[in-house]
């Protein structure tokens, strides 16, 4: 193996578990936040408890479609960690996973901060949308997240994985948007355009 394999996307991950037990939302108390290392890539799922069991089942679903990284670091415990991987492996028995030392301080401080801003977003979605329930806000700041540039990568995670910006349906296409509200079908569309 060389140096460039564990230096590519999905080489290596970071598991988040930020805590919202002080907001009330039916059975939901944790936010599983899974970020990409090197496209900064996030991914978030709703978690009704920090147990290995349920974490592990969040990042089956987040790995099948996105792959697994070979270096999984998590700021939530070595040994939590390790259950959390070999509930995996219950799961999934050719899964190979290593965990990453234990984290610098000053790193740390990019987790919190990772992790506030996610805080910040869902409470705006709510908000902003007059919802009560930030369940149904975590896709939508995911897509929020994962389009908006990034410092480190000078670029959107979702630019650096897909190689092109996400497209908010018509409107963020070619069409000018006093076009849209007439279009109802591929007919108008394409009458339209030509």
């Amino acid at each position: 193996m060389t140096f460039e394999q564990f230096t590519a996307y999905s080489s290596r991950g970071q598991l988040n578990l930020i805590d919202l037990r002080y907001v009330p939302n039916n059975e939901f108390k944790w936010i599983v936040h899974y970020q990409d290392h090197l496209t900064k890539f996030c991914v978030l799922r709703a978690l009704k408890y920090k147990r290995a069991p349920g974490v592990a089942y969040q990042l089956l679903d987040i790995f099948l479609p996105f792959g697994v990284p070979h270096i999984l670091q998590s700021d939530n415990g070595r040994m939590f960690t390790a259950q959390i991987i070999t509930e995996l492996n219950l799961l999934w028995s050719e899964l190979v996973i290593v965990l990453r030392r234990p984290r610098h301080p000053e790193s740390q401080g990019s987790v919190e901060r990772a992790n506030a801003d996610i805080k910040e977003m869902l409470i705006s979605w709510m908000h902003d949308n007059d919802k009560r329930q930030w369940s149904e806000g975590l896709r939508f700041v995911q897509f929020q997240k994962n389009r908006s540039h990034h410092r480190v990568i000078n670029q959107s995670p979702n630019h650096a994985l897909f190689s092109s910006d996400p497209k908010i349906c018509l409107s963020s296409c070619f069409m000018p948007k006093k076009l849209l509200p007439n279009l109802e079908s591929e007919e108008d569309l394409f009458e339209e355009v030509s």
